[in-house]
């Protein structure tokens, strides 16, 4: 039975990953600090509820504090990691970047060097399609250069990447680094644009539409991206990088027409202009996914919008 540590298990991607990983017979314990970049009661829920019966163990700790992650280490021999915390959010590190340096970075470093102590040769992490910044060549492929950063978000998951491949040269750690595209989903989280969209909806509020709406987003359902991640944990070797994203970018335009459609009510928009930060399009090349993982997306983004609204009725106790 593979022993696998989850980071960020209280995380939309990790307790879904946890739920998966548990129901294929691998034995998983997770850390997680339910801080409060967004409501706490979200996460704590996905714990409660979402993995109620769920047989892992969860311990609410920092990834920074490395003596109490090292307590973890000795006291179970993990055969993989599987890194999934972080400070998320691309709009949120203009406000405040510490918090980002701190999670992402040395959080990071702290599991790396305690894989390399503990001698778990199998480290898998997540990194972001952010790391691709002003790139205009569509679609985003693992060979691209990404020397040109427009959120400090990217900046620090492209050193996750640069450190886990320091990592595999100097200790020969097998280290594989996931490029997550627009993740969503049922117990999904609420700085994302599905929920966002949706809360303001049933409320009967406007919605911000940045760049005027034309804006393109490869989204990706969560149970793709599961799928990607446990491929990548069951192939782990060497150093490697893969786009998991649904290789379809669909327009917001769209995309907000199929949430009005599922609701059964329009929206008035507030049009903006383009956020800092922000990147007019997402397009993820999954060749290599494909080829090495034998991993394709199947979700269609009608199919996830419908089956999030299901979730998030369910949840707020929405009756029409």
């Amino acid at each position: 039975m593979p022993k696998i540590l989850v980071t960020g298990g209280a995380g939309f991607i990790g307790s879904a990953l946890i739920q998966a990983l548990v129901a294929q017979g691998d034995s998983v314990v997770s850390v997680d600090n339910f801080n409060n970049y967004y409501d706490p009661k979200l996460k704590r829920d996905r714990i409660e509820k979402f993995l109620s019966g769920v047989n892992f163990k969860m311990n609410e700790i920092d990834i920074c504090d490395f003596a109490a992650l090292d307590k973890i280490f000795s006291s179970k021999k993990f055969d993989a990691i599987c890194h999934l915390a972080a400070q998320a959010g691309v709009r949120y590190s203009l406000e405040n970047p510490f918090a980002y340096e701190k999670a992402n970075i040395l959080g990071t470093l702290n599991l790396l060097e305690l894989a390399k102590k503990h001698q778990v040769r199998n480290f898998i992490f997540a990194s972001s399609s952010s790391v691709y910044g002003g790139n205009t060549k569509v679609p985003f492929s693992e060979t691209d250069r990404v020397d040109n950063p427009v959120s400090l978000y990217a900046v620090t998951k492209k050193a996750d990447e640069l450190m886990a491949h320091t990592y595999h040269h100097l200790y020969g750690m097998n280290c594989t680094g996931l490029r997550f595209f627009t993740v969503y989903g049922s117990w999904g989280r609420p700085d994302m644009a599905l929920f966002i969209f949706t809360k303001a909806i049933f409320e009967g509020r406007p919605i911000d539409v940045f760049n005027n709406g034309k804006m393109e987003r490869d989204f990706t359902y969560i149970d793709d991206i599961i799928d990607g991640i446990i491929r990548a944990i069951d192939r782990n070797s060497g150093y490697e990088i893969y786009n998991l994203g649904n290789n379809k970018p669909i327009a917001l335009e769209y995309f907000i027409q199929v949430i009005e459609k599922n609701i059964g009510a329009k929206t008035q928009k507030n049009l903006l202009p383009m956020q800092e930060g922000d990147v007019p399009k997402t397009w993820a090349d999954i060749e290599k996914a494909k080829t090495k993982l034998g991993w394709e997306p199947k979700t269609g983004i009608e199919e996830g919008i419908e089956k999030f609204l299901q979730w998030y009725k369910e949840y707020y106790k929405i009756s029409n």
